[in-house]
């Protein structure tokens, strides 16, 4: 009987859902791919890596979306627990890559607990908000989101990766913004962070983290190390025109000249290889993804379910919007991956596991 009913989930996956989240992860795939080509010997370490992490949270999304998205209520405070732990650990015993310490080596695979405090901050705001349903504008509330919140962020600041801060923070905003507060309250807040954000830049960051504090807010201060990044970014970006210069021939990419090809420029790297043709499919793919979560959040049956789908929206929507922003000169160079895309396989698991929640959420409105 327990057969039939999981084999009727798999039946009625929401292929909607599914469709943009895998052609994206193919298309990223590609990108992996191009880089092997034209070159006397070529790497294969890291698309061999990411094709692994795929099909691996292909099979985490399936057992995912097979298991009640409401257990997870269950454990979000645990989980949250775990992140934190994490996160404090990974400062002292952690991998330092590009200035940032943030990574666990493990038989060759880096993995990010900033990653999971992502995953969990969503789950727990969502959790938080639906056990509160009524109470959202109390005070106890509102001082619990935003301790919640910036507990994490200011771990993720030590690092320090501000990327991953400005996506908790926004994750929590984003909560926020569905208490409809009142002007004094959104004061209230926004003076507390500038109170923490200034304690931790005396008492707190040391100088070289203030340094890419600076560079952040500014890369075109630094020539020759970030504002360098965003000039060759711009460069490929227009380099591929309307149709690209196709799998293997950017110069920009092939050369060198633009930097982390495979993460953070990966959606310059598809401009100069697919033109403004293949970006466009891109950005189509994602606002498919967007419009598919928002009818599904309409649909849910419980408000963790809303919580949840919104969460995990917020995280792809804002990871896309920088990622791409900071791709072609608009916005300062954080070190963030475009969902589902750029190489990381700490990251595309989260992914999948949440698309894996969402389709748990999707199936529970279709099958009883």
């Amino acid at each position: 009987m327990a057969l039939n009913k999981y084999l009727t989930y798999l039946k009625n996956f929401d292929w909607l859902l599914l469709a943009p989240v895998f052609l994206l992860s193919f298309f990223g795939l590609a990108i992996l791919y191009s880089g092997t080509l034209n070159v006397a010997n070529p790497d294969w370490t890291l698309f061999n890596k990411q094709l692994s992490f795929f099909i691996l949270g292909v099979i985490l999304l399936i057992i995912t979306s097979i298991i009640n998205y409401r257990r997870w209520k269950t454990y979000a405070m645990v989980l949250y627990g775990i992140s934190l732990i994490l996160l404090v650990i990974v400062l002292f015993w952690g991998t330092t890559i590009r200035g940032t310490t943030g990574w666990f080596s493990i038989f060759g695979f880096g993995l990010q607990p900033v990653e999971l405090m992502k995953f969990a901050l969503v789950l727990i705001l969502a959790w938080l908000y639906s056990r509160n349903k009524g109470r959202e504008k109390e005070w106890s509330t509102i001082f619990s989101v935003g301790l919640i919140t910036l507990i994490p962020v200011g771990l993720a600041m030590l690092q320090p990766d501000f990327g991953s801060a400005a996506v908790m923070m926004g994750i929590g905003f984003g909560f926020y913004m569905l208490l409809s507060m009142k002007l004094k309250n959104l004061i209230f807040i926004i003076l507390i962070i500038i109170v923490i954000s200034t304690v931790l830049w005396n008492f707190v960051l040391l100088d070289y983290q203030k340094t890419r504090i600076n560079t952040f807010i500014n890369p075109m201060d630094d020539p020759l190390d970030e504002g360098y990044n965003v000039r060759q970014a711009i460069i490929a970006v227009g380099s591929g025109q309307l149709i690209g210069r196709g799998l293997g021939l950017g110069t920009q990419s092939q050369l060198r000249f633009l930097p982390e090809t495979t993460t953070d420029f990966i959606f310059a790297t598809a401009a100069e290889t697919l033109g403004f043709l293949g970006t466009s499919l891109i950005v189509l793919f994602f606002m498919s993804l967007f419009m598919r979560l928002i009818f599904i959040m309409k649909q849910a049956r419980d408000d963790f379910g809303v919580y949840v789908i919104y969460g995990f929206g917020l995280i792809f929507f804002i990871q896309t919007i920088i990622n791409i922003g900071m791709n072609i000169g608009i916005l300062p160079i954080v070190g963030l991956s475009l969902p589902f895309v750029s190489y990381g396989g700490s990251f595309l698991l989260m992914c999948m596991l949440a698309i894996g929640i969402i389709e748990s959420i999707r199936l529970r409105q279709t099958v009883v």
